[in-house]
């Protein structure tokens, strides 16, 4: 089957005799897939790392959780919650991962690991990999080979890299080069089991990176991650920007390798036209396309109405038929500007992206009904997808953020 017509397979799976009726929560499956709650009232939770029946969920603060920490979670066969317990020592975290026997957590400015044993709760004290961190969310994922991938926020989530000599009522000028670049806005590599390490102890990786909590090794192949666009740029620069191309400005998936650039603050990527624009700081025109070829092109975007990727694995399992193998679901947070249109802003599902060899094909929706049956709005949804992970069992797991619940997507069972 040619990739074409693979991409075309998946596309048509969401289409066919979906059943909503048969999900709880009205979510809206492909044929053949089905859902089951594992776990509700979790508060604030962010990203997951499994290990046979165990989950342990990564959280942040929130209204009515002034602590963060670690959810640990034990299933029975019925993959219902048999035991519930909490990690201490990881405070404001997104990342997680399970490597060569230990839990790895993002915990403000650091990384650390607890060893596991077949206890839920690790007994001994976190050893910290890596301090000294700028505090901000940091995706982590491994190559397999000695290496661990953190990556840091560009301005926290801000457009631009700004001058502060400019004037108060003047637009925005971005500094170049940025010095934001020089210890965040981008990727290191640390080695994967060495305690006590630095930002300077890491090789820097990657940059450009505006805000990014999507990152995965994909197997056999290299990282990915996926980063969001910059918002109210119309707004800000109405004379150069229309609400239309605002609206077309992406979230971007890369293939990051060694020295990738992905651009930010100095340009970003219009989802509609396919090219790369310079940052109006920088003194773009919202239609000169950047020439520069040192920056990367996405390997796929998500737009209009930026959806909010905010986490990303690639599904190595067997359970799902054989066009989602290696292939990358997303958990799609939901846009949360507050300007009316119609259907609501993009996202609050979980979007999958076929891959054939190293191209990526065509991203869609693959889990939806979080949202509700109203317009998509961060007033009125229910459910806010922030996570998913792949179980052992081939399984796929997906978080929510606003009451703490999670669901297993399985097939044909």
């Amino acid at each position: 089957m040619s990739f074409a017509a693979l991409a075309a397979a998946v596309v048509a799976m969401p289409a066919l005799a979906a059943e909503p009726a048969k999900q709880p929560d009205s979510l809206i499956l492909p044929k053949g897939f089905h859902a089951q709650v594992v776990a509700e009232g979790l508060g604030p939770i962010r990203h997951m790392a499994l290990r046979g029946h165990d989950i342990y969920v990564s959280t942040r603060h929130g209204r009515d959780q002034p602590s963060a920490g670690i959810v640990a979670l034990r299933l029975a066969p019925d993959h219902t919650v048999l035991q519930k317990a909490a990690i201490a020592g990881v405070d404001q975290g997104t990342g997680i991962r399970i490597h060569k026997g230990y839990l790895y957590a993002a915990s403000g400015t650091s990384i650390v690991r607890f060893q596991l044993d077949d206890q839920l709760v690790p007994g001994g004290k976190p050893e910290v990999i890596v301090d000294g961190l700028t505090a901000t969310n940091h995706p982590i994922a491994f190559d397999g080979q000695g290496g661990l991938y953190v990556g840091i926020d560009g301005g926290g989530g801000a457009n631009n890299c700004p001058d502060p000599n400019t004037p108060k009522e003047a637009k925005p000028v971005g500094l170049k080069p940025c010095p934001l670049l020089e210890t965040r806005g981008g990727v290191w590599r640390f080695d994967d089991s060495k305690p006590g390490q630095s930002l300077a102890d890491g090789a820097h990786y990657a940059t450009g990176i505006r805000n990014m909590a999507a990152m995965d090794w994909r197997a056999g192949d290299s990282l990915y991650g996926a980063m969001h666009g910059r918002d109210g740029t119309a707004k800000g620069w109405p004379d150069l920007v229309s609400p239309a191309q605002d609206d077309a400005i992406a979230d971007e998936m890369h293939r990051i390798v060694n020295g990738t650039d992905i651009g930010w603050p100095y340009t970003y990527w219009d989802g509609a036209r396919k090219l790369r624009l310079t940052a109006p700081e920088y003194g773009g025109d919202g239609k000169t396309p950047v020439t520069d070829a040192k920056y990367a092109k996405p390997v796929a975007a998500f737009q209009p109405l930026r959806p909010a990727v905010l986490d990303l694995t690639f599904y190595n399992g067997s359970q799902f038929p054989r066009s989602y193998r290696g292939g990358a679901f997303f958990a799609m947070h939901g846009g949360s500007d507050p300007a009316a249109v119609p259907g609501g802003r993009n996202g609050y599902n979980v979007v999958f992206v076929p891959f054939q060899g190293r191209k990526a094909g065509k991203p869609v929706a693959f889990a939806e009904g979080f949202a509700g049956p109203g317009d998509k709005n961060i007033k009125t949804a229910p459910y806010r997808p922030v996570g998913v992970a792949v179980g052992p069992d081939g399984a796929l797991y997906v978080a929510e953020s606003n009451k703490g619940k999670i669901w297993r997507i399985s097939y044909g069972e």
